[in-house]
Protein backbone atom coordinates (compact mmCIF):
# COMPACT_ATOMS: atom_id res chain seq x y z
CA UNK A 1 0.00 0.00 0.00
CA UNK A 2 2.83 2.39 0.81
CA UNK A 3 4.21 1.83 -2.70
CA UNK A 4 0.78 2.61 -4.18
CA UNK A 5 0.51 -0.85 -5.71
CA UNK A 6 -3.16 -1.63 -6.31
CA UNK A 7 -4.40 -4.85 -4.75
CA UNK A 8 -7.73 -6.48 -4.05
CA UNK A 9 -8.93 -8.06 -0.82
CA UNK A 10 -10.66 -11.23 -1.98
CA UNK A 11 -13.40 -10.95 0.64
CA UNK A 12 -14.25 -7.41 -0.44
CA UNK A 13 -14.00 -7.68 -4.22
CA UNK A 14 -12.60 -5.19 -6.71
CA UNK A 15 -15.28 -2.54 -6.12
CA UNK A 16 -14.63 -2.08 -2.40
CA UNK A 17 -14.03 1.32 -0.88
CA UNK A 18 -10.22 1.99 -0.86
CA UNK A 19 -10.42 2.62 2.89
CA UNK A 20 -11.50 -0.97 3.66
CA UNK A 21 -8.20 -2.67 2.68
CA UNK A 22 -6.46 -0.31 5.12
CA UNK A 23 -8.69 -1.66 7.88
CA UNK A 24 -7.92 -5.27 6.90
CA UNK A 25 -4.18 -4.57 6.81
CA UNK A 26 -4.27 -2.85 10.20
CA UNK A 27 -6.17 -5.77 11.71
CA UNK A 28 -3.75 -8.29 10.21
CA UNK A 29 -0.74 -6.37 11.56
CA UNK A 30 -2.33 -6.16 15.02
CA UNK A 31 -3.12 -9.89 15.02
CA UNK A 32 0.47 -10.71 13.95
CA UNK A 33 1.81 -8.59 16.82
CA UNK A 34 -0.54 -10.27 19.31
CA UNK A 35 0.48 -13.75 18.14
CA UNK A 36 4.16 -12.82 18.44
CA UNK A 37 3.62 -11.45 21.96
CA UNK A 38 1.72 -14.55 23.08
CA UNK A 39 4.39 -16.83 21.62
CA UNK A 40 7.20 -14.88 23.28
CA UNK A 41 5.41 -14.94 26.63
CA UNK A 42 4.71 -18.69 26.39
CA UNK A 43 8.33 -19.47 25.51
CA UNK A 44 9.59 -17.28 28.35
CA UNK A 45 7.26 -19.08 30.78
CA UNK A 46 8.50 -22.48 29.59
CA UNK A 47 12.09 -21.32 29.98
CA UNK A 48 11.38 -20.17 33.57
CA UNK A 49 9.92 -23.61 34.27
CA UNK A 50 13.21 -25.13 33.15
CA UNK A 51 12.03 -26.64 29.89
CA UNK A 52 14.74 -27.02 27.26
CA UNK A 53 13.52 -25.26 24.14
CA UNK A 54 14.29 -26.46 20.65
CA UNK A 55 15.11 -29.97 19.53
CA UNK A 56 18.64 -30.86 20.64
CA UNK A 57 18.17 -34.39 19.29
CA UNK A 58 18.68 -33.30 15.70
CA UNK A 59 20.92 -30.27 16.16
CA UNK A 60 23.98 -31.94 14.63
CA UNK A 61 21.91 -33.15 11.68
CA UNK A 62 20.39 -29.72 11.14
CA UNK A 63 23.81 -28.04 11.24
CA UNK A 64 25.23 -30.57 8.78
CA UNK A 65 22.27 -30.14 6.46
CA UNK A 66 22.62 -26.34 6.58
CA UNK A 67 26.36 -26.53 5.91
CA UNK A 68 25.75 -28.87 2.96
CA UNK A 69 23.16 -26.51 1.52
CA UNK A 70 25.56 -23.56 1.86
CA UNK A 71 28.34 -25.57 0.23
CA UNK A 72 26.08 -26.57 -2.68
CA UNK A 73 25.00 -22.97 -3.25
CA UNK A 74 28.61 -21.73 -3.11
CA UNK A 75 29.72 -24.45 -5.54
CA UNK A 76 26.96 -23.51 -7.98
CA UNK A 77 27.85 -19.81 -7.73
CA UNK A 78 31.53 -20.59 -8.35
CA UNK A 79 30.70 -22.80 -11.33
CA UNK A 80 28.56 -20.06 -12.88
CA UNK A 81 31.19 -17.38 -12.32
CA UNK A 82 34.24 -19.37 -13.40
CA UNK A 83 33.78 -18.73 -17.16
CA UNK A 84 33.73 -14.98 -16.49
CA UNK A 85 36.88 -15.24 -14.38
CA UNK A 86 38.58 -17.25 -17.13
CA UNK A 87 37.59 -14.55 -19.63
CA UNK A 88 39.06 -11.88 -17.37
CA UNK A 89 42.27 -13.91 -17.06
CA UNK A 90 42.44 -14.29 -20.83
CA UNK A 91 42.18 -10.50 -21.13
CA UNK A 92 45.40 -10.18 -19.14
CA UNK A 93 44.41 -10.07 -15.45
CA UNK A 94 46.95 -12.36 -13.79
CA UNK A 95 46.60 -11.58 -10.07
CA UNK A 96 43.69 -12.15 -7.75
CA UNK A 97 43.59 -8.42 -7.06
CA UNK A 98 43.33 -7.65 -10.80
CA UNK A 99 40.54 -10.20 -11.22
CA UNK A 100 38.70 -8.70 -8.23
CA UNK A 101 39.01 -5.23 -9.73
CA UNK A 102 37.64 -6.50 -13.05
CA UNK A 103 34.70 -8.22 -11.39
CA UNK A 104 33.91 -5.06 -9.41
CA UNK A 105 34.22 -2.92 -12.55
CA UNK A 106 31.71 -5.18 -14.30
CA UNK A 107 29.28 -4.78 -11.40
CA UNK A 108 29.39 -8.46 -10.49
CA UNK A 109 28.74 -8.98 -6.78
CA UNK A 110 29.91 -11.78 -4.53
CA UNK A 111 27.47 -14.51 -3.53
CA UNK A 112 26.45 -12.38 -0.53
CA UNK A 113 26.16 -9.21 -2.59
CA UNK A 114 29.49 -7.74 -1.53
CA UNK A 115 32.62 -6.37 -3.17
CA UNK A 116 35.36 -8.60 -4.56
CA UNK A 117 38.80 -8.68 -2.94
CA UNK A 118 41.86 -10.72 -3.74
CA UNK A 119 40.95 -13.13 -0.93
CA UNK A 120 37.40 -13.70 -2.23
CA UNK A 121 38.77 -14.38 -5.72
CA UNK A 122 41.33 -16.79 -4.24
CA UNK A 123 38.55 -18.61 -2.36
CA UNK A 124 36.44 -18.78 -5.50
CA UNK A 125 39.29 -20.24 -7.54
CA UNK A 126 40.15 -22.69 -4.76
CA UNK A 127 36.53 -23.86 -4.65
CA UNK A 128 36.52 -24.29 -8.44
CA UNK A 129 39.75 -26.30 -8.28
CA UNK A 130 38.21 -28.70 -5.73
CA UNK A 131 35.48 -29.73 -8.19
Amino acid sequence: MAQRVPFVVAELGADADPFMPHIYVALAEKERALIADRTRAALAQKKVQGTKLGNPANLDQAQAKGAAANRTAADAFAANLLPIVRQIEAAGATTHRAIAAALNARGIRTVRGGTWYDSTVRNLLRRSAED
